[in-house]
């Protein structure tokens, strides 16, 4: 089993900037993917930002395009996820997730998600 502990929440003002940290422990051998999903209050948790664990290859909603990066040490088996120019509409709980490759299409280990709420 991958286990997942996320770091790097807490409040933020708007229009600032942001890391949060993923570290993956266990069977981290078996990662395809880690990435980044939210979930807003009130509403439902929605994708953020993937990238694969041996290539490096991202993909990203479209509405972080251009102020969300992802990406990920391999030897720290840590994944990343840079957040600027902050929006109050970013105000959310930030959760890692990673697939393994044996079911690299569902994601089958969550971190407990960070709140990061951010101040107008």
């Amino acid at each position: 089993q991958v286990q997942l502990t996320e770091s790097g929440g807490g409040l933020v003002q708007a229009g600032g900037s942001l890391r949060l940290s993923c570290a993956a422990s266990g069977r981290t051998f078996s990662i395809h993917s880690m990435g980044w999903f939210r979930q807003a209050p009130g509403k439902e948790r929605e994708f953020v930002a993937t990238v694969r664990r041996t290539t490096g290859t991202t993909s990203y909603a479209d509405s972080v395009k251009g102020r969300f990066t992802i990406s990920r040490d391999i030897a720290k088996d840590t994944v990343y996820l840079q957040i600027n120019s902050l929006l109050s509409a970013d105000t959310a709980v930030y959760y890692c997730a990673a697939t393994i490759l044996s079911d690299p299409g569902g994601y089958t280990s969550w971190g407990q998600g960070p709140p990061v709420p951010v101040s107008s």
